[in-house]
């Protein structure tokens, strides 16, 4: 059945209700919501972005993805004044992971935060993003902040540790992140040295990923970040990466390749479909063209791919 309204806004009251439901039900809840803004389609109600048109610097483009951005703020607030009003905010762990590996290019020549690089760049602007973490009862002080090097990977272990959940020794294999717990409820808690890789990820259709291995890639610890294999900088002194300074640390470079190459060589034997060329019509479209309309002709179906003449059941 085809839904009403703005998706956003949908994914919200869906979790809500869902919420709800377990609440009534005194069940504990696990809930994951997914969006698909901030984001091309650059598609929001007029109402979320038309007080950014006409700012200086501000597209009719710019000021949707803006748009996108405020309608989150309010749906999220919508969430945790529902929380609120249940009386479970205290007790319930919040987690906003602020993640679509950095702004669109356009929006980040108006703001940037002082970072270099946007989304499908190695950079901090690509891979630098905020996370807020709230659970009073759980012993998060309020109002802190952390800059240990954290990345995404650390949830599931954070997770299966605040719920006492024994992880099973082939999971542990999988698992390349570390529990945040202590951080969480100390930030200046004991951090031992990590690095993290950071890779785009995008090459030739059908193209074997190994020419591509320092396209687009960054390997960082607490202080360096070592950019395409040639570009080397000082996150301490210089957060903006404007000052190469790959000469004068070869110690360093030396030790992040290594942890490079190492990483590469890993992730190579699941790269299973690298190679594999898709079928010239996306399926999912197809099948979005036959419920809802739209999409090519089928003329036009027929020169992309000739042994289709409709849109496939």
């Amino acid at each position: 059945m085809k839904t009403e309204g703005y998706c956003t806004d949908l994914f919200f009251e869906q979790a809500i209700q869902w919420i709800d439901g377990n609440l009534a039900a005194k069940k504990p809840f696990f809930a994951f919501i997914p969006l698909n803004a901030a984001h091309t389609p650059l598609v929001v109600p007029e109402k979320y972005y038309q007080q950014y048109l006409g700012e200086p610097g501000v597209s009719e483009d710019v000021a949707k993805f803006y748009g996108m951005i405020e309608n989150v703020d309010t749906n999220f607030g919508r969430l945790l004044a529902k929380l609120d009003e249940r009386g479970v905010a205290d007790n319930t762990l919040v987690i906003y992971i602020g993640s679509d590996n950095g702004g669109s290019a356009p929006a980040c020549k108006i703001f940037n935060a002082g970072m270099r690089g946007s989304k499908a760049t190695p950079y901090q602007g690509g891979t630098r993003v905020p996370c807020f973490f709230r659970w009073p009862a759980g012993g998060i002080p309020a109002g802190t902040e952390c800059d240990a090097l954290t990345a995404h990977i650390d949830i599931f272990p954070t997770l299966a540790a605040i719920a006492g959940a024994t992880v099973s020794a082939e999971v542990k294999k999988q698992v390349e992140g570390r529990n945040l717990l202590p951080l969480l409820k100390n930030p200046k808690a004991e951090w031992s040295e990590r690095t993290l890789v950071h890779h785009v990820g995008r090459w030739g259709k059908g193209q074997s990923p190994e020419g591509s291995k320092y396209k687009n890639c960054a390997i960082q610890n607490s202080r360096f970040t070592l950019v395409n294999n040639t570009e080397l900088y000082d996150l301490n002194a210089d957060p903006a990466e404007a000052t190469n300074v790959i000469a004068d640390h070869p110690d360093v470079v030396a030790s992040l390749r290594v942890t490079y190459d190492q990483w590469w060589a890993d992730v190579q034997p699941y790269l299973v479909n690298e190679t594999a060329i898709g079928p010239k019509i996306n399926p999912f479209k197809a099948m979005y063209w036959k419920k809802f309309g739209g999409g090519p002709s089928e003329a036009e179906m027929k020169r992309m791919d000739p042994s289709s003449t409709k849109i496939p059941n």
